[in-house]
């Protein structure tokens, strides 16, 4: 039955040419309705186990639409322009990579603040190095807003621009898109996600 399940959510999301038309890549236990998911891990919901950094499954200028929330950081300096590439690679002109990622400079902000955060090391340790909980959860990379937006250019996207996850068709799912410093206080918080979307 759950194969079946899978075999059915598989075929909805997938558009007219037969290759899926969203995809959201290091999706973990997380499930956005409508998208593709791929991920290392073999969760329930997880359409393709696989390295999201080989999207060789897919033919150039297929998708319209790539979310990857919290992936970027996890390959390295020298490798993650070659990933963005590959990521490119696979979008339709027009289509849009939406990136989240932790943001140093808010980071930075938070461990500067020591009157309401006099803990603040410990708070961004996730941001800067990841939870550590398993083999594919370590943080290679840090960007900001301005490294970033230089690398999604230098990949070759048209533009660049910050996007609001309340605005998005996936904001009822709490991910690190949402991250604020204090935990979960999304009206006073520091917003710890640097949120940017480059379009093909």
């Amino acid at each position: 039955m759950a194969k079946q399940l899978a075999q059915e959510r598989q075929l909805e999301n997938q558009a007219v040419n037969g290759y899926p038309e969203k995809l959201h890549l290091g999706c973990a236990r997380r499930f956005i309705p409508g998208f593709y998911h791929v991920d290392a891990q073999a969760y329930p919901h997880v359409d393709r186990v696989a390295d999201v950094s080989d999207l060789s499954f897919l033919p150039d200028n297929t998708v319209t639409l790539i979310y990857a929330s919290s992936v970027l950081e996890h390959f390295g300096r020298h490798e993650y322009m070659d990933v963005l590439a590959e990521w490119y690679r696979v979008l339709k002109k027009g289509g849009v990579l939406r990136l989240s990622v932790p943001d140093f400079d808010a980071a930075v902000a938070v461990y500067l603040d020591r009157e309401r955060f006099p803990d603040g090391l410990r708070r961004i340790h996730g941001a800067l190095i990841g939870g550590q909980r398993d083999r594919w959860d370590f943080h290679k990379m840090v960007f900001n807003a301005q490294l970033l937006t230089e690398s999604l250019m230098q990949t070759g996207f048209r533009t660049c621009r910050h996007w609001d996850w309340r605005k998005t068709e996936h904001s009822h799912v709490d991910d690190y898109s949402q991250a604020y410093q204090p935990h979960m206080d999304k009206t006073n918080g520091i917003h710890q996600a640097l949120n940017l979307e480059g379009v093909k």
